[in-house]
């Protein structure tokens, strides 16, 4: 069960709007194939319930809605009326898993509470609903009232709950004792159908998580980019490559679409994914070291199970001070490029000297240090920018003229924006679709940033993500001004993409 929704949203500062919690509940199950998805707590607000009310309608359209479930509370019909009313047909009871809870947070005595539940389940049934419950604290319980949870389940054991659902809530366990609780329950009630939900709070939930599969669990609660109040839950996307890699467990998850999934979700939470995070990270598939990548020529020997190609990515090769002429190799057989071994050394030199001033080399660059390097014309700077002037007055909107050249024509326009640099891709639009009748590439995301170890009066580094034919790239820029930086990283993706303008094709 993925809980992104729900326990997801619990992190500090992330709020998803009731289109984005349908969306991801949208990917979550036609995509991505989980089995169930928990997607909101009962009596939040209104605009809560309007967003599950919409996820359900969805999902009552495609025979989906036994697998949208919502958490409530013991609190006599309000929580099951509340889901009810959303056309949510599965509620998820958090009752108290540990006496210190029951007693210090209720200030009910565990039979007292015990009745109220029952209570819930009743009334729940009454309306048609199917009820799990959560143990919350179990972890808690199973340390220092381990009585108090066995008296629980079998006040509910026969009762008409579906699942239990047993969290390490504060995230104090390690594997082996979840090993050890996880296999007292499952002796005791070996009918029963246990989830266990991990926290992250040691940075052990997918140990843990690994841990209660091994002991019989049969269901786990996870959260994209393992999203989660406090450290987190445990990520979707490791937990599903450990288990199918390291314990041969089967399950409906499409791993090519966690990728996809996990950019939508980063985007929505504005939690930006680390770039070393497994399976999802920028960095994970990108081979530094020159070693690797020549082993990697002589049958792969530095590959594992963890193919990028088995999550919607492709393995990179970086270019840096650390790499080697197989790394340069790589790249430029990606582009297409071949170079006799001096002009390798050459271009492997000066990689290595703009990474010992930390600059950042992309694949995208590499053509133009091999241009700089070589004193000719790799790749044909088939569009040159060449002259532009951007201005910017008190009260008026920015302004660009600019003339570039195009295949050896010339071509000059000038145009407003709300900055200068949207003032110059206006009048390079014009050009192209106005002019040319030409498609233009959409920009989809656009970061400016100091390079690594940089100081305030460093080069400014602007990277701009663009979307075309299909196609998802980035080029990046290095100049002392913000603008003059994006412009440089505009005409790489120019001249990356002219050869596609030549192609007929309707205008984008």
């Amino acid at each position: 069960m993925d809980t992104t929704l729900r326990d997801g949203e619990q992190t500090s500062g992330v709020s998803f709007v009731p289109h984005e919690k349908l969306m991801i509940a949208r990917l979550l199950l036609e995509e991505l194939k989980v089995d169930r998805v928990e997607v909101a707590s009962a009596r939040v607000s209104e605009g809560e319930r309007n967003a599950v009310k919409i996820i359900c309608d969805w999902a009552a359209r495609r025979d989906l809605l036994p697998r949208v479930e919502v958490l409530g509370f013991v609190d006599g019909h309000e929580s099951v009326d509340w889901v009810r009313s959303t056309g949510c047909r599965v509620i998820n009871l958090l009752c108290k898993g540990s006496e210190k809870h029951c007693r210090y947070q209720l200030k009910k005595t565990p039979q007292e509470h015990i009745d109220d539940i029952l209570r819930v389940v009743d009334y729940a049934q009454e309306q048609d609903m199917e009820v799990n419950v959560y143990l919350e604290d179990w972890s808690g319980g199973m340390k220092d009232s381990p009585d108090y949870v066995f008296q629980l389940m079998a006040a509910l054991a026969d009762s008409p709950i579906r699942r239990y659902m047993l969290p390490d809530t504060l995230g104090i366990l390690n594997p082996l004792q979840v090993i050890e609780y996880m296999r007292k329950m499952m002796k005791r009630y070996p009918q029963k159908h246990f989830d266990f939900h991990a926290h992250n709070d040691y940075d052990l939930a997918v140990s843990n998580v690994l841990a209660a599969v091994l002991s019989g669990c049969r269901g786990l609660h996870t959260t994209i980019n393992g999203l989660g109040e406090r450290a987190g839950n445990a990520p979707l996307a490791s937990v599903q490559a450990i288990l199918k890699d390291h314990f041969q467990a089967r399950t409906r998850i499409d791993e090519s679409r966690l990728y996809d999934v996990s950019r939508v979700v980063e985007s929505y939470s504005g939690v930006v994914i680390p770039p070393n995070k497994p399976i999802v990270g920028d960095n994970v598939f990108t081979q530094v070291a020159g070693v690797h990548a020549d082993g990697d020529n002589k049958r792969n020997l530095y590959c594992n199970d963890l193919l990028p190609e088995r999550f919607g990515r492709k393995r990179e090769y970086a270019l840096g001070k650390t790499s080697g002429k197989a790394n340069i190799r790589k790249n430029l057989e990606d582009l297409g490029l071949q170079l006799d071994e001096e002009s390798m050394r050459k271009v492997t030199e000066r990689i290595i000297e703009l990474g010992d001033k930390k600059e950042l080399v992309t694949q995208e660059d590499l053509p133009y240090i091999v241009s700089d390097v070589l004193k000719h014309d790799v790749q044909g700077e088939r569009v040159r920018l060449v002259s532009y002037i951007v201005n910017l007055a008190h009260g008026l909107k920015p302004m660009a003229t600019l003339r570039v050249e195009i295949n050896g024509t010339p071509y000059e326009e000038s145009s407003s924006g709300d900055g200068q640099y949207d003032a110059f891709v206006r009048a390079l639009r014009k050009i192209y679709k106005g002019t040319l009748g030409r498609r233009f590439p959409m920009l989809t995301n656009y970061a400016v940033s100091i390079p690594p170890g940089g100081r305030t009066d460093a080069f400014v580094q602007t990277v701009i993500t663009w979307q075309f034919d299909g196609r998802v790239f980035r080029t990046r820029g290095l100049d002392a001004d913000q603008t003059e930086a994006a412009i440089k990283a505009t005409m790489k993706m120019l001249n990356l993409i002219e050869g596609d303008f030549d192609r007929p094709s309707a205008e984008a």
